[in-house]
């Protein structure tokens, strides 16, 4: 099949091209400035309307994975008009051109579209963004919800793994605690932490057999920043003492974010060949990653 991957030198992006690729499907990996290594190199400006429409219609890709965005939950806050154009905007002129064409078109949305008060929140549960981020990506999903195509949005969670330039939080306090860090740590801030290679695969999945609607795909395990970390620690037989419990209020930021965005995956564990993983095997799993 031909996918077309946006966002595709990113954490998520560069593993599922990789895993399409591995699976010799035919890959449009477009990126706006750092090239991606495998697939077909294909710049794409997702503030450029004219270029989205374009590139959709040159490529005519079977299934379309959305995964560029403006992820910086602060910039998103000081940035209000560039996120709406790269989150909201962008979205739903792929997605239109994607009915025109009758390609499934999966959109991959976020666990900050809910407000946190309540965590593992199903895919009916109300949302309620605290920040611009939540709110750009939830726009986006409505103007998907307007159209007639075959749409999946799969939203995700605090996704880890390798990347040549992005350092996942797993990675990052393994890195402080080596060279005997101390490092401030969140104990009042759960998510479902997600393991690149799984989440691939959930996609990639989902993007094959075309399954419609709305879908959480991430860790299986909710947790906390700090009970994570103390899991790399004791993982690594490295110092946990140097974890410095740290609460949310304290934090310098922008935006707001939500204090329990951990998803219930329970309709992925049902319809999914690929199950989303716990913690303690995605770990493993990462850590045999990192020694090969």
């Amino acid at each position: 099949m031909k996918f077309l991957v946006t966002g595709s030198a990113g954490l998520i992006g560069s593993q599922i091209v990789k895993d399409l690729v591995q699976q010799n499907h035919t890959v449009f990996s477009c990126y706006h400035d750092q090239k991606p290594l495998q697939g077909i190199p294909t710049r794409l400006d997702l503030s450029d309307k004219k270029q989205i429409i374009q590139t959709l219609q040159e490529t005519k890709p079977d299934r379309i994975i959305h995964l560029a965005a403006m992820t910086s939950v602060d910039l998103c806050e000081t940035e209000k008009e560039l996120a709406t154009m790269i989150n909201t905007k962008s979205t739903e002129t792929l997605a239109r051109e994607a009915a025109k064409q009758n390609t499934f078109f999966l959109y991959v949305s976020t666990d900050y579209v809910f407000d946190g008060v309540d965590g593992m929140r199903k895919e009916e549960d109300s949302t309620n963004p605290l920040g611009f981020y939540g709110k750009s990506k939830l726009e986006a999903e409505f103007s998907l919800k307007k159209l007639t195509s075959d749409w999946c949005i799969a939203r995700t969670s605090t996704p880890f793994g390798i990347h040549h330039k992005k350092e996942s939080f797993p990675l990052w306090v393994k890195k402080k605690l080596e060279v005997k860090n101390e490092i401030p740590v969140l104990i009042d801030q759960f998510t479902s932490p997600t393991y690149v290679p799984n989440l691939s695969k959930m996609l990639i999945e989902i993007a094959v057999r075309q399954i419609v609607g709305l879908i959480h795909v991430s860790g299986a395990t909710r947790i906390s920043r700090y009970a994570l970390a103390e899991l790399i620690a004791e993982k690594l037989n490295l110092d946990k003492k140097l974890l410095i419990p740290t609460k949310m209020n304290t934090m310098n930021w922008n935006a707001q974010r939500p204090k329990d965005s951990s998803l219930d995956v329970s309709l992925a564990n049902e319809i999914l060949n690929e199950k989303p993983q716990g913690i303690e095997q995605s770990l493993r799993s990462l850590l045999l990653e990192l020694e090969k």
